[in-house]
């Protein structure tokens, strides 16, 4: 069953991604809706798969790579269709859909096993920490697309190129504040996941912190962040830099969340 929910929604997130990326090419409204719809099939598809596997496991299905990146894909897709529901804009489905798909065919490159968990896993924190980490992650990928739509309107008002995909794109203004918003809603998650964590830790392995190299760069993360939200309340800090330093910050989010695990040895190493 685990295989069937997940080979379905690889399918369908496939589809919705054709779809969205037709409808980026001519913009019918018909297609934007189709591409709503499936979009919605497939995250309710999605949220079969990850319940199926809690209850096959046992606990929390965010313990190796293969679930933390399903478990990210199903944040990315949730976050994207209530920000769809929200501003209307079809075109942003164009973009994260895409990346939704990419995550979740990465994910499936990666074993379906589910393995013992290890005691030091074997905590009420586990849920707590990884929900509201990869809530915060999805949210960073979301002003990840959404800053990239801002650099690229920006660069045919810039230029004067006011063609057809100029006209598709929402405003500057509708860009930068959606990516505040998420900033906004995913920064407190963050900060409360690297929190949890730390009690978690605590209560694992006797130490708040231990300057592992994923606590080392979940801080670096947290300050890139902090700095932008920073600037953007005091500052008003806006526009094209905003846009570069939220592509900067998901960049190195990546990093602290692959690279680091596959790379670097340490506690939460994927092994």
């Amino acid at each position: 069953m685990n295989a069937l929910l997940f080979n379905s929604t690889l399918v369908i997130y496939a589809v919705v991604t054709a779809v969205y990326l037709i409808y980026l090419l001519k913009p019918k409204e018909s297609l934007g809706k189709t591409g709503l719809w499936l979009a919605l099939v497939g995250f309710l598809v999605h949220c079969g798969f990850t319940l199926n596997r809690f209850l096959e496991a046992g606990h929390t299905p965010i313990t190796n790579l293969h679930e933390s990146l399903s478990f990210f894909s199903l944040s990315v897709v949730g976050i994207f269709l209530l920000l769809e529901r929200r501003y209307k804009i079809s075109i942003l489905g164009s973009f994260m859909m895409p990346l939704a798909l990419l995550i979740m065919a990465i994910s499936a490159s990666f074993s379906t096993v589910i393995p013992p968990l290890n005691p030091a896993l074997k905590s009420k924190w586990l849920a707590v920490h990884t929900i509201m980490a990869f809530l915060g992650y999805a949210a960073f990928a979301i002003s990840f697309g959404v800053s990239i739509m801002y650099l690229i309107q920006s660069h045919f008002l810039k230029t004067r190129r006011l063609g057809s995909m100029f006209q598709k794109l929402p405003s500057l203004d509708i860009l930068d504040d959606i990516s505040y918003r998420c900033l906004t809603f995913g920064f407190p998650l963050l900060t409360f996941a690297i929190i949890s964590g730390a009690i978690w830790a605590e209560t694992a392995w006797g130490t708040y912190w231990s300057w592992d190299p994923k606590e080392t760069w979940s801080l670096i993360t947290w300050f890139i962040y902090a700095a932008l939200l920073h600037g953007r309340l005091t500052t008003g800090w806006r526009g094209r830099k905003a846009a570069m330093l939220s592509i900067f910050g998901f960049v190195i989010m990546l990093f602290t969340f692959l690279g680091v695990n596959l790379l670097l040895p340490g506690l939460h190493s994927y092994k």
